[in-house]
This record gives C-alpha cells, structure tokens and sequence, in this order.
C-alpha cells in the first residue's frame, strides 16, 4: 500500500518561526511529502531560493510535482541532511537565513506497509530511510550480539524489558531467522509481563523506535546536521527544529543552550554586566511549543511533537 498524504506537524508555528524574508535562502532539512517548503515557497520572491533534503525517491518525486506548481525558486537534493554544508557549498551557498528540520518519519512512510517502519502492517522488516543503504532491521536484529541490542533496546527506545525482549530475539533466532515486522512484534509480546499488553501504548513501539535510530544513525545525524547548520546560519537567521522523542529533543535543547548561554556569566560576581560576554545566538521561545488540542484532536501523530527555535544575533 502507497500513500502520500501526510499531515504537517506544527506547520503554522515552524514556518512562523522561521520569519521567513522573501528573498531569502531558506533548507528544508527534511523534505518529506512537501508540507512545510510549500509554505516556504510560497512567502519567497524570485531572488528567494529554497533548498531540500530528502533520501526517499518516493517522496522526492511526490513532492517536486506539489513544488513545482507553486514555483521554480527551488532544488531538491537526494542527500542524507548530514551532507548539508558538502551539498550546499557545491551550489555556492555559505550561508543561509533559516533552517527548517521536522524530525518525525512522514505518515506515507508508516502507511506503507512495505517499508517495514509499522508494527501495524506486517511487511519485511526494514526501517531505511534510504534504501540505498545496507543496514536494515532485519540485519540488525539477526545479527547484531545479546549485549549490542540490549544497548539500543535501552538507549534508543528506553524500553523497560530491553533485556528479556533481546534473550528472546536471540534464542528465536538460533532456529529461525526472524523476517517480518509481526514475526518481531509476537517476539516482543511473548517477552514482557501480560499487563503491558492491556495498556494504551502498543508494545512493540519502543523496539520499532529503536531499530529506526539505529538503522538510519539518526542521533548522531542530526547533531552532525545542528551543528554545521549553526555554523550557517546568517545573521539573524533562525533554526526551526519539531522533534518527536525525547532523545531528538535532549539532543536540540542542549546544542542550543549550549551557544546560545554563556558559562560563569550569571554566577561570577566579578563581572560587571558590561563587560558580560554576549553570545552569538540566542533561544526565541524560552518554552517548548507544543501542538494544540485542536491540532492533536485532527492528528493524533502530532501529540509527541516539540518546537524549538534558535536564532543568529
């Protein structure tokens, strides 16, 4: 099953955060089925320019048709956004007035049964945001050791049973090689207490989480990503970040904070306030930007979803 309808999370939010000047140079970190750099698109004039990084060719040729009718100011590159500063300095570009990333997997990519990102359908196990690359799921979870699943199980997914969950992978796997997203999620049910079942979250969600990280590195990915973006970014520029997990958003929060704050300003009573260093950046909004009720009531997918901005002095 193929699907390109995708809801954009926080779509009014991000793209008022960016603050958008129409003959700016604007990335879309994260393409996916065009939702927010139609918007961009739509507030930049002819001298604005707009960049996009995607590594789904589905969702690349979905989204160059939806781009297209709004306007030409635009390039879509099939790149991890990883490569952003490589990719962008081929094409002239050293700075740029904002940086938009939305971090969750597109709603096409969970509908569609054969990629294997959804404990919903029961497909191949998958997970690669780009096909291209080696590593899937099911790599990982036939191959990788006792010790090394426990260890994503637990730092990617946060998942309580981590351990018993991975025993069970590993001695199914002795007599049979595990191949299906539901032949995992009846590993993952027959490996915790029979309460977990009765609650509202499915219980394959973490260890589905996990392998999705660890597939596509995504943490380490975006940190690379945040910081060459910084590095970017113009004066008075912004970075517009939606994480959907708690670990995306640690990741943010302290890359942001942590130049956008100065250590031993506020706690040195030798420093007179004018001689205060300043920093280069600075945090638009304080507090995180969560979705609306109303927003989560239409999509229930955004209910995870966190805003923060940062923007260039």
């Amino acid at each position: 099953m193929k699907s390109n309808e995708h809801y954009s999370v926080l779509l009014k939010e991000s793209i008022e955060g960016l603050e958008i000047k129409k003959d700016g140079i604007y990335v879309d970190m994260t393409l996916g089925r065009g939702g927010h750099s139609e918007e961009i698109l739509k507030r930049l004039d002819k001298n604005g320019r707009l960049y996009c990084f995607d590594q789904d060719k589905e969702a690349i040729e979905y989204s160059y048709e939806r781009l297209k009718k709004v306007s030409d100011n635009f390039e879509i590159i099939y790149s991890n956004f990883k490569n952003v500063k490589e990719e962008l300095h081929k094409r002239h570009v050293d700075k740029v007035d904002g940086f938009l990333f939305d971090l969750g997997v597109s709603s096409p990519q969970f509908d569609e049964d054969y990629r294997g990102f959804s404990y919903r359908y029961d497909s191949t196990l998958d997970m690669r945001m780009n096909l291209n690359n080696k590593l899937s799921a099911k790599e990982v979870i036939n191959t990788y050791s006792l010790n090394d699943l426990v260890k994503i199980f637990k730092e990617y997914g946060e998942e309580k049973y981590s351990y018993s969950i991975a025993k069970k992978i590993v001695e199914t796997r002795k007599v049979k090689e595990i191949n299906t997203t539901f032949e995992l999620v009846d590993l993952i049910k027959a490996s915790i207490p029979a309460k977990e079942l009765y609650k509202d979250k499915h219980p394959a969600k973490r260890i589905f989480q996990a392998l999705r990280i660890e597939v596509n590195d995504e943490l380490n990915v975006l940190k690379i990503a945040l910081n060459d973006s910084l590095s970017m970014l113009n004066k008075n520029g912004r970075i517009v970040v939606i994480s959907f997990h708690s670990l995306e958003d640690r990741i943010v929060k302290e890359i942001f904070k942590s130049v956008s704050v100065i250590k031993g300003n506020r706690n040195n009573d030798y420093i007179l306030p004018k001689d205060m260093k300043e920093a280069d950046y600075e945090l638009v909004n304080k507090k995180v930007i969560l979705p609306s009720n109303e927003e989560i009531e239409e999509n229930h997918r955004s209910k995870s979803a966190k805003l923060r901005i940062l923007k260039r002095k």
